[in-house]
């Protein structure tokens, strides 16, 4: 896929949240945001790259990991310029040996590909069938910036009400230090 082209241009996956329908879920439950349009990313460094969103000190990375028997799915979000060490994220979600997921995996588990993972995305999946990671750094923040299922956008909301969102959905956010 061309980098510049965003999943939603190229693919889609029927039954999955899109970034309108983000906006509006939030709209609905009466959620404050901002949210900045942006040429699509898939990286942090493409993120860097852009001008500097108004929120960019909150700005996520998420990765999508899975134990080696494809049992345990974990959706894991930390601060952008954060270094993860899989053995720590191990320890603090209590699992065996963790890696990547596959872009099949994404698109089958969570309803997303590669470049547009987001904490949203659990909203793709059946409530309890993948765990959620939060780094506590956005917790003592406050704030976090995110996808709205989609790459070419980042929505800035409040900690509380996106766990809040994710828990109603059947997804308990585990709040880990990494």
């Amino acid at each position: 896929m061309d980098k510049q082209q965003t999943w939603e241009d190229t693919r889609t996956i029927p039954g999955t949240l899109t970034k309108q329908d983000i906006y509006d879920l939030l709209d609905a439950r009466g959620i404050e945001y901002e949210a900045v349009e942006h040429p699509p990313v898939c990286s942090v460094e493409e993120a860097d790259a852009l001008a500097k969103l108004p929120f960019a000190e909150h700005e996520a990375k998420n990765f999508f990991l899975r134990d080696p028997k494809h049992r345990e799915y974990y959706l894991v979000t930390v601060p952008d310029h954060k270094k993860v060490d899989l053995k720590r994220v191990q320890a603090e979600l209590g699992s065996r040996r963790l890696s990547f997921a596959s872009a099949d995996d994404l698109a089958e588990k969570i309803g997303i590909y590669p470049g547009a993972v987001t904490p949203f995305a659990a909203l793709n999946a059946e409530g309890g069938s993948i765990r959620v990671a939060l780094d506590a750094d956005f917790v003592r923040w406050g704030w976090i910036g995110c996808h709205p299922c989609s790459n070419t956008a980042s929505v800035h909301l409040r900690v509380p009400e996106l766990i809040a969102l994710l828990g109603d959905a059947g997804h308990e956010v585990e709040v880990v230090e990494l």
